[in-house]
């Protein structure tokens, strides 16, 4: 048995609506004041606080008079932020993260509920203090009851319901196909057979409603009406652009694993290629990493196996028919002859049979094949 989150959109009312914008806000109280505690008592006193600690202080919070409104919304949420604030801080000392951030409110806001906190009954949910059932789109039935549920809104107003429940996963018959891509902008990533992805181009296709909608943005007066409305149509147009790239990657990662046995992959540092001033844009526009942790999970799932080459291995400069390795091989150069054996090679194709034969390579020797997750992907 695996764990899986389903997410689902659902149309609060108005009762609803307003509890959870409450427990959103108290949720974002209680991060932002613990973590201005433990923050001061880091730097000042060089003491570490635990998560013990962080509950204790807001125990001790939510009997001051003046804060008597975290006493309104569900207990859990608030529990849960500092479990997760907890996590942030190991990742940090770990040297795994950044240290955690202030959160804001114009952006993302989420609260999660464990089974102590909601209800799941005949293909409902109950949160707690919800005397009503959220209506929820149900896009596709839960395999099992949900451990955990993770309510948010987004820029654009819109309420998701993330249900973490237990699966089985199928594993898909396996085939002899494999195959090695090698990511890019022009395409998105072309395969060791020869097949061009294009790439959408999500941000391109919307940029000119962006525009226009941040011109009218930045002419609102600040703290009106206007403006708040304003902000919204800027972010429903960057929640397309996301939906548009999510929707692509999904069906492309899905075809990839339904139809072969072994995906060889780059593993690019796309923090690292983002620094880029002149391709930054389209790089975080293409989804590189996104594509691959797609892969990595998916393949997990089916019983794929989804190889991650050495980021530094000469794929583009390396001749996939005599292994001639040049000393450079400028962007602008798409296609070039081999000097030792005369082959002629268009550049992407080149690049993704060379990474298929040593993603091919990792996978006969056994190294680092266990797992996509030892291998950087961003």
């Amino acid at each position: 048995m695996m764990k899986r989150a389903y997410q689902y959109r659902f149309y609060p009312t108005p009762e609803q609506a307003d509890l959870l914008a409450r427990t959103f806000g108290c949720v974002r109280f209680v991060y932002n004041t613990v973590l201005r505690w433990r923050t001061d008592a880091l730097f000042n006193e060089r003491q570490k606080i635990d998560y013990t600690q962080a509950n204790a202080r807001l125990t001790a919070i939510k009997k001051l008079p003046e804060l008597a409104f975290l006493n309104e919304v569900s207990c859990v949420p608030l529990q849960q932020c500092l479990r997760h604030q907890q996590a942030a801080f190991k990742h940090f000392f770990e040297g795994r993260a950044q240290y955690p951030a202030f959160k804001k409110k114009r952006y993302r806001q989420s609260a999660e509920f464990t089974t102590s906190a909601f209800r799941y009954r005949d293909g409902q949910l109950f949160l707690a203090k919800c005397a009503e059932p959220l209506a929820i789109r149900w896009s596709r039935p839960l395999p099992s009851a949900p451990s955990t549920v993770t309510v948010s809104q987004d820029a654009a107003g819109r309420y998701f319901a993330s249900c973490l429940c237990e699966f089985m996963p199928e594993t898909l018959p396996v085939t002899p196909k494999t195959l090695g891509i090698d990511l890019g902008l022009k395409d998105l990533f072309v395969t060791s057979e020869g097949e061009r992805i294009g790439n959408p181009r999500h941000t391109a296709k919307y940029a000119a409603r962006l525009a226009l909608a941040q011109r009218r943005l930045s002419r609102k007066k600040l703290g009106s009406a206007n403006r708040a409305k304003a902000r919204q149509k800027v972010a429903r147009i960057h929640a397309k652009i996301s939906d548009c790239r999510m929707d692509g990657l999904h069906k492309l990662s899905r075809r990839l694993i339904n139809e072969n046995q072994v995906v060889c992959v780059e593993s690019l540092a796309v923090k690292n290629l983002i620094r880029n001033p002149a391709l930054s844009k389209a790089i975080a526009d293409a989804g590189w990493g996104e594509l691959v942790r797609q892969l990595a999970y998916k393949g997990e799932w089916t019983g794929r196996q989804v190889v991650a080459i050495d980021r530094w291995y000469p794929s583009s400069k390396r001749c996939s028919t005599c292994g001639h390795t040049l000393n450079a091989l400028p962007l602008n150069i798409r296609r070039w002859a081999c000097p030792a054996c005369g082959c002629e090679h268009d550049r992407d194709v080149n690049a993704a049979v060379n990474i298929k034969a040593a993603g091919l390579a990792v996978l006969a020797l056994g190294e680092n094949v266990s797992g996509i997750g030892q291998v950087p992907l961003s």
